[in-house]
């Protein structure tokens, strides 16, 4: 590929940020199998033939693999809504043996949550046999020390709560708003089949939307946040009131919850329970529906979802509906059912991510491969400038005061890039490139990480393109390209040019003039 082209330096989206997933290896320092009885069995197969295909088999991961999936739990991974405040941290990571380069989303308990590994394992294993198309399935967990995590499939069209309340583009039509409730009763449902019948806390913060925009029940909630802990966090309006009589879950507590999730559903807002059903007894149903849907929807259907929430919002256990009702009275209802999930929802077609690269990759290509801008950043410091070596043939004249100034503001931009003071470094390295004088593809390599950095991938694939120019060889320069394609939703190109780079590393490990 031609380097000082222009092909790349064409109209692109803003900066899109991919989405982490497992195998695993065996460690010695996993926990042993229960004493009593034969070892566990890897679970992958969906006894309903539902969605178990690419789903991994359930398994153990060592402490050691996730803290690389998520270079070493960098705040930077954090997805979970609360971020390092929450008392359960959720991670993404990407795992470094998974050859299908997905992502995964992993749990990370707080310390003593669950004293005894056993038990954790146990439940852990528990809620790894299940496998449909309906949840964001577990797929293992981890105990070392007092260290508890699991490992989840990654959803990465973020939260119901995000599409619902905090919405930015549209709001979630009618239509797809029918297609949630069937989706997670159906989930409930499954889980309730498989003898699983008790969800934690079920809100809207528990309902994620995978790569397609379908709606899937985290298989977070199909365990308590502590051995001894509470099963709502929520504010005590939403609770079950049976709950807080005597503090246990029940299959109808979860009714209860999926109750509140329709109000939210119907309203676009959280609504207390007694206030929703004070509104439907006294016949104010449109009163409480969602104003931003801008009467886009069905009163047959609307009042038919009210009155289901109103059932499952009973303050008798016994008077609310099972699983199996719930998806009987919302299956009908459905309509669009040739319509995409993400279309619905506004969000990009789901591409499939780069094809796993043809040739092996370094800890460089792996980091650009992951978008890793910090595993990249800590590269680029410990390779320092080793790689310029060649590409200047200066003559004594030439080292005149305007060289050492030069030199002084190359030095100036290294400490700024070694300190992470970025928009210095830019600066710096700028003041060394403009004079002209001497040509530095490291300097190129540098300043085009600290445009991602900043967010400017234009910027970025322009300085790693002129680096190519430099030294038309050096892998480090077509790895920072692919870099910055990726950012700039090019995805086939980054793929692409990470292979290229492979390439030339595999070249000058067998002797040729790569890097």
């Amino acid at each position: 590929m031609g380097c000082c082209g222009s092909s790349f330096l064409r109209g692109h989206d803003s900066d899109h940020k991919i989405n982490h997933n497992g195998n695993n290896n065996n460690s010695s320092s996993r926990l042993p199998q229960a004493s009593n009885g034969p070892a566990r069995p890897s679970y992958g197969t969906d006894s309903l033939g539902a969605a178990a295909g690419g789903v991994p088999h359930f398994s153990e991961f060592s402490l050691a693999e996730l803290k690389v999936a998520t270079n070493n739990f960098s705040s930077d991974f954090i997805v979970s809504e609360s971020g390092e405040k929450a008392p359960n941290v959720v991670y993404k990571g990407r795992l470094q043996n998974d050859t299908n380069r997905r992502w995964i989303a992993i749990k990370k308990f707080a310390k003593l949550a669950w004293p005894d590994p056993k038990q954790f394992a146990d439940e852990a294993w528990g809620v790894g046999k299940l496998r449909h198309k309906r949840l964001a399935n577990l797929i293992g967990y981890c105990c070392d020390g007092d260290e508890r995590l699991l490992v989840a499939e990654y959803m990465p069209n973020d939260t119901l709560a995000k599409h619902l309340f905090h919405w930015e583009n549209q709001t979630i039509e009618w239509a797809m708003r029918l297609r949630v409730a069937l989706f997670i009763a159906e989930a409930l449902d499954y889980c309730s089949s498989e003898g699983r019948p008790l969800y934690h806390d079920l809100n809207a913060y528990r309902v994620l939307f995978d790569e397609n925009g379908d709606p899937r029940l985290s298989c977070f909630g199909l365990m308590k946040n502590s051995r001894d802990g509470k099963s709502y966090s929520t504010n005590l309006a939403y609770t079950p009131p049976e709950y807080l009589r005597n503090g246990r879950v029940t299959p109808e507590s979860v009714i209860f919850s999926f109750g509140t999730v329709l109000l939210d559903l119907l309203s676009g807002k959280h609504i207390p329970p007694s206030h929703a059903l004070d509104m439907i007894r006294g016949k104010n149903i449109l009163l409480l529906m969602d104003s931003h849907l801008e009467g886009n929807f069905s009163t047959e259907e609307a009042t038919v979802v009210f009155d289901l929430a109103s059932r499952c919002l009973q303050y008798e256990p016994r008077e609310r509906p099972n699983t199996k009702d719930l998806v009987a009275t919302l299956a009908p209802l459905q309509n669009k059912s040739d319509v995409p999930s993400y279309v619905m929802l506004g969000i990009p077609k789901h591409e499939e991510g780069p094809p796993t690269p043809q040739h092996p990759l370094s800890p460089m290509g792996d980091a650009c491969s992951r978008m890793d801008l910090t595993a990249i950043h800590q590269i680029l410091v410990m390779t320092h400038y080793k790689d310029d070596e060649g590409t200047n043939e200066l003559s004594f004249q030439e080292w005149t005061q305007q060289m050492r100034d030069m030199l002084e503001a190359r030095k100036r931009g290294d400490v700024a890039f070694r300190d992470k003071d970025f928009k210095t470094a830019i600066e710096c390295y700028s003041q060394f490139i403009d004079v002209g004088t001497m040509v530095s593809p490291t300097v190129y390599a540098r300043r085009s990480l600290c445009h991602l950095l900043c967010d400017q991938p234009d910027a970025a694939l322009r300085d790693a393109m002129q680096a190519q120019c430099v030294y038309p060889d050096w892998s480090t320069a077509f790895y920072m390209q692919a870099v910055a394609l990726a950012k700039l939703d090019m995805h086939k190109d980054a793929a692409d040019m990470l292979n290229e780079a492979a390439a030339l590393e595999e070249k000058k490990q067998r002797g040729g003039k790569g890097s």
